[in-house]
């Protein structure tokens, strides 16, 4: 490693104290920030063999060109720089979340003499505060329309605000009662302010005080006979009332919390954040990223609470719960809670819900967040351009003459060397052919002469076009699951059925290392690349058929198995399995647990047992 990278410094010359490293590379740019409560211990496991590595750090030592530290005092401060250096160097390989999509807001301009209130998707308004995100553009929009007959402050558009200024006529908003007109001096600048800030408390806090205030109100105008007033209290009550009956009551008191879900996959992680207050859903949002570099939970959880908190530096606040709900414990948590506390100004938790209604929200935050990294890799894989760039990509990477329009996957699945099932799966295009994926039983379960068998009989449809039985038309590329064994076992094949003119791979799950024809040396694609993107949604497809192919075949063998079994029909059978799952469990079992399940007798327990022990 050392002649590998000629910066390392010497294990000695690392201090052991808190601090911030830099990786850059030979023109000083910054390619990694991270933070370490030893120095020493963090930077030398950097500095091991470099094929013990994952390949994407690996990928970041070799651009590297120097590395930095600074000591700090304790971990607050260390996590502290690292953020404020990750916000300014922008560095490739760390985790960096960006929106799914972009959700529109509630702005209120409170550093306007004349605050407005308005819709926008834009977060970087000076002087602006921020409610929701709202999942869907007609929800924020009704919740505004309806919250200015209760809070009257102005929507209008500086320009239509200062034109009306100029003519001292007010707009048809103040004209309908959504408006209090401060533009001509129906009301007070400050008081128009207070309105403001009386809209912007109850948005933030979603509770019931606001209503029973204007309860305790109407009553009093009531008991005083001004009806007239108590009828637009009434009015302002139902109002409030619709817009709090559109927010779900998730918790009876009155929590006040983010709660982040989280789901990822070997390539990208997707986040999916609820934001309760007053014990309500205030509004969601999704967060997506490509993992450059590997990350475990709890680290990727510390970079989303950074993501999410850390201010912008633009001057605006940032919006701080009581409490954090999160999957799993983040990464130097009690670091995190510091930071948050001193940002908010009063103590800030970070917590994982175990029981009860959080428990069950964080399970539909973590299904939010599933559905938010499906839906991102499926807009990836529908894009037409992504789709031909990743193909071109793949062409010029294992120096194919043409992009390969049909790419043809294998995999082998076995459990403990039974019941071996091979899959192929077929892409055109980029895109799935499902009506053309195969299944293949076979005998062994040696993966490499699995691999030989499976394509065997598979190439063997080629050679017999000629005779009119057409299988459909040639794949430009044979990609395996698997290493240098995989792939010296499909040159084997191909060899062997005298068929030319096809590429092979093979791509390892290890280090997504791809091998192909010609060269014991892998090519390494870009991490973030469209090209491997695809390759590796194809592997992962045809792992998938060929588990569920072997699962289907396991258990087919098993119920075959049971009904052998005198007295024991296909219906007992699928008992015995869905309360055992598996012919060993059944096995273990005692007649007791047998018997008692429905259907079933002493007498019928001790022949499944005798005939399972013989």
């Amino acid at each position: 490693m050392a002649k590998d990278l000629s910066f390392r410094p010497n294990t000695g010359e690392i201090p052991t104290q808190p601090g911030v490293y830099r990786f850059l590379d030979a023109s000083g740019k910054v390619l990694y920030v991270g933070k370490a409560k030893n120095l020493r211990a963090r930077l030398t496991n950097y500095f091991g063999p470099l094929q013990s590595l994952h390949e994407r750090t690996q990928r970041m030592l070799l651009a590297a060109g120097d590395v930095k530290w600074t000591i700090v005092d304790t971990e607050n401060e260390a996590l502290q720089l690292e953020f404020m250096w990750i916000k300014e160097f922008d560095p490739p390989f760390n985790v960096r979340f960006r929106d799914d999509k972009t959700y529109p807001y509630l702005a209120i301009t409170m550093a306007d003499e004349v605050p407005r209130a308005f819709l926008t998707r834009n977060r970087e308004i000076k002087g602006a505060k921020y409610f929701g995100p709202y999942p869907q553009a007609w929800v924020a929009k009704e919740t505004l329309e309806t919250l200015l007959k209760v809070y009257p402050i102005r929507s209008c558009t500086t320009g239509i605000y200062q034109r009306a200024k100029r003519q001292n006529r007010a707009c048809l908003l103040a004209d309908i009662g959504k408006c209090s007109a401060p533009c001509v001096g129906r009301i007070s600048k400050p008081d128009h302010k207070a309105l403001a800030k009386r809209l912007g408390d109850f948005i933030a806090s979603g509770s019931e005080g606001h209503v029973v205030e204007l309860k305790e109100r109407m009553a009093k105008a009531s008991e005083e006979q001004n009806y007239e007033l108590a009828a637009h209290y009434r009015d302002d009550i139902q109002a409030l009332e619709k817009v709090l009956e559109k927010s779900t009551l998730v918790f009876t008191d009155d929590t006040d919390a983010d709660l982040i879900g989280i789901a990822r996959d070997n390539l990208s992680a997707a986040v999916s954040i609820f934001i309760i207050r007053g014990g309500r859903i205030r509004g969601n949002r999704s967060l997506v990223v490509d993992l450059e570099l590997e990350r475990s939970n709890p680290e990727l959880l510390e970079y989303v609470i950074q993501d999410i908190y850390t201010p912008s530096g633009k001057g605006e606040p940032v919006e701080i719960p009581r409490t954090v709900l999160v999957p799993e414990t983040p990464a130097d948590g009690k670091a995190l809670e510091a930071w948050l506390s001193n940002l908010r100004g009063s103590k800030v938790e970070v917590l994982i819900p175990k029981r009860g209604d959080k428990a069950k929200l964080s399970q539909t935050a973590n299904t939010n967040a599933s559905q938010a990294l499906n839906s991102y890799k499926l807009k990836r894989t529908s894009d037409f351009a992504a789709r031909a760039d990743a193909l071109s990509g793949i062409q010029k990477a294992l120096q194919m003459e043409n992009a390969p329009l049909r790419i043809e996957c294998f995999d082998i699945s076995h459990l403990s060397g039974t019941g071996t099932v091979g899959s192929m799966v077929v892409f055109e295009d980029g895109l799935p052919k499902k009506d053309h994926y195969r299944r293949f039983n076979l005998e062994t379960a040696d993966d490499t002469e699995s691999i030989y068998q499976v394509l065997t009989r598979r190439l063997k449809y080629l050679q017999e076009e000629s005779a009119g039985e057409k299988f459909s038309y040639r794949p430009s590329l044979l990609l395996i699951d698997g290493g240098l064994p995989q792939r010296n076992a499909a040159i084997k094949a191909l060899k062997d059925s005298n068929v030319s003119g096809i590429a092979i791979a093979t791509l390892a799950k290890r280090m997504e290392e791809i091998f192909v024809m010609g060269s014991d040396y892998p090519v390494i694609l870009p991490r973030t690349s469209e090209e491997l993107f695809l390759l590796q949604r194809i592997r992962d497809e045809a792992h998938r058929f060929a588990i569920t192919a072997q699962r289907a075949k396991r258990s087919k063998s098993i119920a075959s198995a049971l009904e052998d079994i005198p007295g024991l029909g296909e219906a007992k059978a699928r008992t015995l399995l869905r309360k055992f799952g598996s012919l060993k469990r059944i096995k273990i079992a005692t007649e007791d647990e047998i018997a008692q399940l429905p259907g079933f007798s002493a007498k019928l327990a001790n022949q499944i047992k005798t005939s399972l022990t013989d």
